[in-house]
């Protein structure tokens, strides 16, 4: 995206499908075996020389600004479904240490900083201070350890905190440490100040707790509420199934890419309309471990799966929509999520011809497509405007 390079200058190259099929090819010795992606028409939005320019398959096909700040899972899904991020920023907490030491001040609790720097020891026990394993200005965390404060404690900051942030998420985090918090403080990146929390020990000495507490959203607005009302069949699968709010939806977590598919597979083997929404995460896990041949085995693994939603979907009025939540350059050097560009493939059976799809503004637009293709009305959403299709070729 145009911005990419705002917060991360080594940005401005990421090409996640670009890169990962370079590397395929290098290390395979082959191009990346993507059948479904090409059928559904990635090659007509990404011209790279491993995918097809073209296809008999009735879709419409293009890309999506994030339409949210910084690079986020979190922030990705809710826009996805409808919700309206421009009250959330990217922040550093230094920015921001005045407010959230007076709120947390004013709600009784003891405050100061953390031997002079931007983090805040709040109880002599509760650390408050920037996320350093996501995007930097993301996320802000509340970390303890469990021996000294039990996780209502730490939940309590984390909500005091979370009524005058600014960023998309508040994390909650307590587990037990190899010591004093205060030996695993390190700078991150971005001016960025906080917890290294895998060196901590939390990860591997058990007993870990952790809550996230988003930007305040009005759920009532996203497609998977505005979809149960209208008294369609809602099922949530894989990450989607742990960071949207629908009571009504059916909630199928799952990791691994395998049950990813089946449960969605199942879901849209049942009779009747529905929405399902899926996350492929393993692909994600790629990206981050800075791993392209996992990332391009992850793909084809998808790649099959895609074969068989489109073998199911065969009514005139059905959709399949694939697209992202940000880009996971595996090669660009950090770990971090990268600030691109998603594909944005819909198949229409019984629609006329391929369609090429003007650049979306934000991943709310694909929200709102859904929602009329569902038959629901686009507005109903907090964010978004249905894309328009251009004519058909």
């Amino acid at each position: 995206m145009p911005d990419a390079g705002a917060l991360r200058p080594g940005d401005i190259t990421a090409d996640t499908c670009g890169h990962v099929l370079d590397h395929a090819r290098e290390t395979f010795g082959r191009p990346l075996r993507l059948p479904a992606l090409g059928a559904l028409g990635l090659g007509l939005v990404h011209p790279h020389a491993d995918l097809a320019r073209s296809t008999r398959l009735p879709v419409a096909a293009g890309r999506a600004a994030l339409g949210y700040p910084g690079a986020d899972t979190f922030a990705g899904h809710q826009t996805m479904m409808g919700a309206d991020f421009s009250r959330v920023t990217v922040a550093r907490l230094a920015e921001h240490l005045d407010e959230v030491t007076a709120a947390l001040r004013a709600a009784g609790h003891h405050v100061a900083l953390l031997d002079g720097r931007p983090l805040l020891l709040v109880d002599e026990c509760v650390l408050v201070h920037d996320n350093l394993e996501a995007d930097p200005g993301i996320n802000w965390n509340t970390s303890a350890r469990l021996d000294d404060v039990d996780f209502d404690g730490i939940l309590a900051v984390a909500r005091t905190v979370r009524a005058v942030a600014p960023v998309a998420r508040v994390i909650a985090v307590g587990g037990h440490a190899d010591g004093p918090l205060s030996g695993f403080v390190r700078d991150g990146d971005a001016g960025t100040v906080g917890l290294d929390t895998p060196a901590s020990g939390f990860y591997r000495n058990g007993g870990l707790q952790v809550q996230h507490l988003g930007a305040p959203l009005d759920h009532t607005r996203q497609l998977p509420e505005v979809a149960a009302r209208a008294g369609i069949p809602v099922t949530l699968v894989g990450k989607a199934a742990d960071i949207l709010a629908c009571e009504a939806a059916v909630r199928r977590p799952a990791v691994p890419t395998a049950d990813v598919l089946d449960h969605t597979l199942e879901a849209v083997r049942a009779p009747g309309d529905a929405l399902v929404v899926a996350n492929v995460q393993e692909s994600d896990l790629a990206g981050h471990q800075q791993d392209p041949e996992r990332y391009a085995r992850i793909l084809e693994q998808v790649d099959a799966g895609l074969a068989a939603l489109v073998a199911l979907l065969d009514r005139p009025g059905d959709r399949l929509v694939v697209t992202g939540d940000h880009g996971n350059d595996p090669t660009i050097g950090h770990a971090y999520h990268t600030r691109e560009y998603v594909p944005v493939l819909v198949h229409r059976p019984g629609a006329r011809g391929v369609e090429l799809l003007p650049d979306a503004a934000s991943l709310a637009d694909v929200g709102a497509t859904a929602a009329a293709a569902l038959g629901l009305d686009p507005a109903a959403l907090a964010n978004g405007t249905r894309i328009p299709e251009r004519e058909a070729s």
